[in-house]
């Protein structure tokens, strides 16, 4: 894979009336063609900021953004917006034409080009039947669910075949199971067409589900980079271990460990957490199978991601000291990472 997006030494500050605000801080990034690449960050982190410099919407104060070969940090005009139709963008709430159909809202970008009519009307049926919106072509948005008005926004972003879509908080404003649908788009779409897909969101979920590499953003700056699942795995900073339990450690996961604490006063409550191909081994009827203790399964989840499967599950181990031990150091030999839990 090539580099198809480079940011170089980054800084954006905002003058304000009360002083500068730095709202990027000093940033180097590399994305790869095809990647889908996720940059996560709380509100204010300076994301949205970030991404609005990879299509020229913002200008940095200091260093370089480079896009498909172009240099977006320095062109502007004809040139800016030429380089603009490498680059797709969709948003949170939509943003489409209301007095526009499904069909016109679609062919807008193609007019603006000057894509001939017959061209733009064969292009427009593709993208509507790629995003799978076949019967609503001659529908208003006022007439669309949230995600329907998502999947207009998706197919408007790749008329001109663009190279990068960058993706605003594009799920936020979707239910849960309209989100899992828009985001199983935006994987077949990657598959299908190569294109490389760059999106900020504060939900780790969407992170999980389909980027490939995910970028932490803390204060203007990248606190943390590097594969979904090595992240999950290994999260380093304060910030990154928030995002990750917000998949791995439901809220009630809290309340039931405490309550089990309260309950088992013999025994041990440990988290097993399973990485890649460990998370689909028989580990737990291995243990029962060769040690003398009892096992209470208390909660346990697995969650996909690109890179293969990770999951967390917390067993009530009953038995001598001595046991308990033995199955401590046996799990460490499964590649199963393991902690006894002993507050909440």
């Amino acid at each position: 894979m090539s580099e198809l997006i480079s940011l170089s030494r980054v800084k954006k500050v905002f003058r304000t009336k009360n002083g500068n605000v730095t709202a990027v801080n000093n940033i180097d990034l590399q994305i790869q063609e095809g990647e889908i690449f996720g940059i996560i960050g709380y509100s204010g982190a300076g994301k949205s900021t970030l991404i609005r410099m990879l299509n020229g919407l913002e200008i940095p104060t200091e260093g370089q953004v480079t896009v498909a070969g172009q240099e977006i940090s320095k062109i502007q005009g004809a040139s800016l917006r030429k380089a603009r139709q490498e680059i797709g963008m969709i948003f949170q709430h939509f943003n489409l034409l209301w007095s526009r159909t499904v069909r016109e809202n679609i062919a807008f970008p193609l007019e603006i080009a000057g894509v001939p009519k017959e061209k733009r009307m064969k292009r427009v049926d593709e993208l509507i039947q790629l995003v799978g919106l076949e019967g609503r072509e001659d529908s208003y948005p006022s007439q669309l669910s949230g995600g329907q008005k998502q999947r207009v926004g998706i197919a408007r972003a790749l008329a001109n075949e663009p190279k990068v879509l960058l993706c605003d908080e594009a799920t936020s404003a979707l239910d849960p199971q309209t989100t899992d649908s828009i985001l199983d788009l935006l994987v077949d779409i990657n598959k299908r067409l190569g294109l490389t897909i760059v999106l900020i969101t504060h939900e780790m979920h969407v992170i999980r589900k389909i980027c490939h590499r995910v970028a932490v953003m803390e204060n203007g700056q990248i606190v943390e980079i590097g594969p979904v699942l090595e992240v999950f795995k290994n999260p380093k900073q304060p910030v990154t271990k928030r995002f990750v339990q917000q998949v791995t450690e439901p809220e009630e996961s809290k309340e039931t460990i405490a309550h089990l604490l309260k309950r088992y006063k013999d025994g041990k409550i440990v988290k097993l957490t399973f990485i890649g191909d460990s998370a689909e081994q028989p580990i737990i009827a291995n243990l029962i199978r060769d040690f003398p203790v009892e096992v209470n399964i208390v909660q346990g989840k697995v969650s996909q991601t690109q890179n293969g499967a990770y999951g967390t599950l917390f067993i009530q181990i009953q038995g001598s000291e001595q046991d308990v031990q033995k199955v401590i150091a046996y799990l460490q030999t499964q590649q199963v990472e393991s902690e006894v839990i002993t507050h909440a």
